[in-house]
């Protein structure tokens, strides 16, 4: 298996935490827009990404993006409306999205609400398809056929975005989106496969609190199981892992010195 470029950043609390993950995003928006005139992300659900959509909406962040030049996208969603609280688009639009001069048919959320959840999957990968202009295969990896930012988070069972111990998903290696009936939470979720977030340009996970500190380590550092551990599934082949974790969660880790 091909060397990962992965980096681990340590930071002292969750404050920190979203400062760097709103630097790194305000950066990777610069570089994109200057090679391709677009920046196309992919936002996660979740408390840790809520502050820092939050953060990204005040200056001096909401200032330092052009967002008149940013395709939003979403890794998973719950089979949901986009006005129920579960929705990870509404969550996106409250924190962020309402408060930012984004276009709006440059928002593009999963429609959750759609039955079969099959077929909100399906509508979801034409979608992406037509964004980064592949009709078929898997994405490009060149600039403008892929997603410049991929933003994941990581549960206290190891899965990101919806992709979940156990289940099939996290195996796919044509689609690029799936849904898939998640017992664990009773529900129906549509996720972003491996096959599209493993050809993006740059991934970038954000993990915080003590309760994470066990599953980080294991994912890190321990034996390779993505069907246990579906987090470690995700290992761009020509692009860059990042690892944003605050001191709470990093407590089990070998010291940095003793980390690949």
């Amino acid at each position: 298996m091909a060397t990962v470029d992965r980096h681990v950043e340590i930071l002292p609390g969750p404050t920190e935490l979203t400062r760097a993950a709103a630097d790194r995003i305000v950066t990777a928006a610069g570089e994109a827009v200057r090679a391709t005139d677009r920046f196309v992300i992919a936002l996660s659900g979740g408390s840790t990404p809520r502050a820092l959509f939050a953060l990204l909406a005040t200056d001096p962040y909401r200032g330092s993006i052009d967002w008149s030049r940013v395709h939003i996208f979403f890794g998973d969603e719950r089979s949901v409306p986009p006005d129920d609280p579960a929705s990870n688009y509404r969550m996106a639009r409250e924190a962020l999205l309402d408060h930012v001069p984004i276009p709006s048919h440059q928002v593009h959320r999963i429609h959750g609400e759609q039955s079969p959840a099959a077929a909100a999957a399906a509508a979801y990968e034409r979608e992406l398809r037509a964004t980064f202009d592949t009709s078929e295969g898997p994405p490009r990896v060149t600039p403008g056929g892929r997603f410049d930012l991929v933003l994941l988070g990581m549960g206290d069972n190891g899965h990101t975005a919806s992709l979940f111990p156990g289940l099939q998903a996290v195996r796919e290696r044509q689609r690029w989106t799936v849904a898939e009936y998640v017992a664990e939470v009773s529900m129906w979720r549509v996720t972003l496969t491996p096959v599209v977030i493993d050809a993006a340009a740059e991934v970038m996970f954000l993990v915080k609190g003590a309760g994470k500190a066990s599953m980080l380590h294991r994912v890190l550092e321990g034996p390779r199981d993505p069907d246990r551990l579906p987090a470690q599934i995700v290992a761009p082949h020509d692009g860059r892992l990042v690892w944003l974790v605050d001191a709470a969660a990093a407590s089990e880790l070998r010291p940095k010195e003793a980390r690949p």
